[in-house]
């Protein structure tokens, strides 16, 4: 074992342990960060492209065009006639020799072709291995004839703790439910058992939840007892079986693709919480 974080009797820690580190935290992938204008493609004539600035992370290597900064990749020009996809890669390169490491930008030629052009390949060099080489696709360069007529990013553009802390408290805002978010209503036949909670029902995020305690249904006979609004209605038919008011007594209770509550009991009551997805 080795300590990184802490003083040691020689220099001890590389670049590898700094993108071990990072990659940790952020992923195996590559992304773009969350921060300036996230390496914002511009084009700039027929065949220069201005990468403005950004940071992103290549392996666990972090990587930045400072703020206010950008730099110019050179796409070779177009054949009138003809499509082309080209690529704009982030290159991570060491110096056998050296030790050096660098990382910059280039633009990789696809073949050109009239009808069907295809995105040329690029090498993927497990740095962490010991590959000495590497490139991270972050645009997807198409030409038509000799005009460049679309730059499309490849990268994910990495959501930052604060962005997740936000989001996570919108989902728990969104999961939590209040009184005012519970919508009872009367049952069209038999009657509303108060001391099973009546019939209500609330949504969740995507979450459906009925709650029904039925009384006074008519014995062993299909009853639609209510009809949901068509913005909960179920993706799939549900289906619930369980005991009614006594025991052996069962109630079958169905919800629809209509939204329709349809309930047979065996003994004039019914019971039931049912959840469900409203997910396409």
């Amino acid at each position: 074992m080795e300590l990184i974080t802490g003083v040691g009797a020689t220099d001890h820690i590389d670049s590898q342990d700094d993108a071990d580190f990072q990659r940790a935290i952020t992923g195996q992938d590559n992304y773009v960060l969350n921060i300036g204008r996230k390496m914002e493609a511009e084009l700039l004539s027929n065949n220069v492209v201005r990468v403005h600035d950004g940071s992103l992370i290549h392996q666990g290597r972090h990587v930045i065009i400072p703020e206010g900064e950008s730099e110019e990749v050179t796409i070779e020009y177009g054949t009138q006639g003809e499509n082309r996809i080209d690529l704009i890669v982030s290159v991570y390169s060491k110096d056998t020799t050296s030790g050096i490491e660098t990382e910059f930008l280039k633009a990789i030629k696809g073949t050109p072709s009239v009808d069907s052009p295809a995105i040329p390949s690029h090498i993927d060099g497990n740095i962490r291995a010991g590959d000495i080489y590497s490139e991270f696709p972050l645009y997807k360069v198409t030409l038509d004839g000799i005009n460049i007529v679309s730059i499309d990013p490849l990268y994910e553009v990495l959501t930052s703790m604060a962005e997740l802390k936000t989001m996570t408290d919108e989902l728990n805002r969104k999961l939590n439910v209040s009184a005012a978010d519970i919508i009872s209503f009367t049952p069209l036949a038999g009657q509303n058992y108060p001391n099973w909670g009546g019939c209500y029902y609330y949504t969740s995020g995507s979450r459906v939840h009925v709650h029904l305690g039925i009384q006074a249904l008519p014995a062993n006979k299909v009853a639609t007892v209510f009809v949901l609004p068509e913005s909960v209605h179920p993706k799939t038919r549900i289906l619930n079986i369980g005991p009614s008011g006594s025991f052996p007594g069962v109630a079958r209770i169905e919800i629809s693709l209509d939204g329709g509550i349809n309930v047979t009991s065996q003994d004039t009551y019914a019971a039931a919480d049912i959840e469900y997805d409203t997910y396409s």
